[in-house]
């Protein structure tokens, strides 16, 4: 899942070796952060955060086989 948000979100940003994602795992749930530039925070929310929330639903869907569930925490 790291992987998949990471390069979803090299592939919207001006500067894809600023994005970092981070993993923070508890028993149900997995937190991720992404980390991007100040500048491309912009393209990562979206216009009234609809990529943001695009992003989560790839997030949910592609986390459904694996039983666990998945929070992105958008990073500054």
């Amino acid at each position: 899942m790291k992987d998949l948000i990471g390069y979803i979100a090299r592939a919207l940003v001006d500067f894809p070796d600023e994005v970092s994602v981070s993993e923070i795992e508890g028993k149900h749930t997995t937190v991720l952060e992404l980390h991007v530039a100040k500048k491309d925070m912009g393209k990562i929310i979206g216009r009234q955060g609809r990529t943001a929330q695009s992003i989560r639903t790839i997030l949910s869907a592609a986390s459904g086989k694996t039983g666990k569930r998945y929070v992105l925490e958008i990073i500054e």
